[in-house]
């Protein structure tokens, strides 16, 4: 059969994102093989945003300017672009990525060539824009969740994907009624189209670069609000856990363990208090302080206010309850945080930053044990801690490999707390959706 030529239009929904933005039209723009049409929707910007799409201009490129007419969420602008377009594949990127010059040539010969297939998405590249840690971390666990997947795709991704758009409209597009921020509106429309029958792949080739930065509340805040929580209600709904990506079996044991071992370590500092819980905070201070102050902007005063109190609190539990020897590392702690290392191994200031928080490291792991106490309920929980670890294994050799040993030690505890509040999540989100069947059927009763 020979290939069937389609036309592609990019479609970007747009809020408060001029920057961004303009990096990726100029992406776009030296792409090796340009879209047919580039569709930006303005999702109610106040700075400046659609004015400076409109006054872009590169060769080859020509971009449409749309609106919402308000802030009405990126569900409701995507659902505007694909109906504005008369293209035969719609290609959903984010505003804050820039694609590679050979990604649309990628997706062009799929849909070619694959006459029955309904659905692409790709994946952020292994070299993010922004060299903090905590952005580091969330780009590169995305791209490694991406590539071990299976290529018989389970969902959407409109950070990069695209669909036929026949098919799109036959599924009425986003649910931009339910989904009026950002949320996994991608995520759900994924399932439709899966549960229709529609052919969905993912290929690991097909790459962006994410320009985003994020800051550790942020993090937690969309992984939690915005993702982690209606994506339970989405599966309870359905009654679809597919094994696979964020949902393969590891990481559901991972989340269950977790879970397990927060409810452990409450009841561990109920039986030991301080002598459970100093000991382990003294261990975790450095490695969780370090993303800490490297995800500030700078050294602000909340930041070193907040890891100040909690060395001094820690300090003073050691002194009432004779954990003298714990001090050093507290206080060792507290000095390097300041130092501003991005885990680099360049350099050979870098590298002597590298081998002395190693050793510390080191070094607090073991005071940790030696200090804790001799129980057979401690020795559970730190199998089970050891537990996570070894689950996710195969993650952390692959931060080493792309940024160092150091970085993947250092990952440990941010990757422990995502499982944790992901545990919490998969909690509330059972909460609200049975709460809301409850009410649903209070309802009709009373009707």
């Amino acid at each position: 059969m020979s290939p069937q030529a389609v036309t592609i239009a990019v479609v970007i929904p747009a809020y408060n994102c001029s920057e961004f933005l303009i990096r990726s039209l100029e992406a776009l723009a030296r792409s090796a093989d340009p879209p047919d049409e580039c569709i930006v929707v303005d999702d109610g910007s106040n700075d400046g945003t659609a004015e400076a799409v409109r006054s872009f201009s590169a060769p080859g490129l020509i971009v449409k300017v749309m609106t919402t007419g308000g802030r009405r969420g990126p569900a409701h602008a995507r659902n505007i672009g694909a109906r504005a377009s008369s293209s035969s594949v719609l290609w959903f990127i984010d505003s804050d990525v820039c694609v590679h010059s050979g990604t649309l040539g990628g997706i062009r010969r799929a849909f070619e060539h694959d006459s029955e297939l309904a659905a692409l998405i790709g994946c952020y590249d292994d070299s993010p824009e922004n060299q903090d840690f905590v952005s580091q971390y969330k780009n590169l666990m995305h791209h490694h969740v991406h590539q071990r997947a299976r290529e018989s795709a389970t969902t959407f991704w409109s950070g990069c994907g695209a669909v036929r758009r026949p098919v799109f409209l036959e599924m009425t597009g986003f649910n931009e009624v339910q989904y009026q921020r950002p949320s996994i509106e991608d995520i759900e429309l994924g399932y439709r189209m899966r549960s229709s029958g529609h052919k969905m792949i993912l290929d690991r080739e097909i790459q962006v670069k994410h320009l985003k930065r994020w800051t550790f509340w942020n993090l937690v805040k969309t992984d939690v609000r915005d993702r982690g929580i209606p994506w339970t209600e989405l599966i309870l709904r359905d009654q679809n856990m597919p094994d696979d990506l964020n949902l393969e079996i590891s990481q559901r044991i991972s989340v269950a363990l977790a879970f397990l071992l927060l409810l452990g370590a409450v009841a561990l500092a109920v039986k030991w208090g301080a002598f459970f819980l100093v000991p382990l905070f003294a261990a975790v201070m450095l490695m969780v302080g370090r993303w800490w102050v490297e995800a500030a902007a700078s050294r602000n005063r909340l930041v070193v206010a907040g890891m100040t109190a909690a060395m001094i609190a820690l300090v003073a539990l050691c002194k009432i309850y004779h954990l003298l020897a714990l001090i050093p590392i507290l206080v060792l702690a507290y000095g390097l945080l300041f130092l501003r290392h991005r885990y680099s191994s360049g350099g050979r200031g870098a590298r002597m930053i590298a081998v002395f928080t190693a050793f510390y490291l080191s070094f607090s792991v073991v005071s940790t044990l030696v200090f804790l106490p001799s129980h057979w309920l401690v020795k559970v929980f730190l199998v089970g801690l050891l537990g996570v670890v070894i689950l996710n294994g195969h993650f952390y050799l692959f931060l080493a490999e792309k940024r160092g040993r150091l970085f993947a030690v250092a990952a440990i505890p941010l990757h422990l707390l995502y499982h944790l509040y992901n545990a919490l999540s998969f909690a509330i989100g059972m909460g609200r959706f049975f709460w809301g069947k409850f009410r649903l059927s209070s309802a009709s009763i009373r009707t």
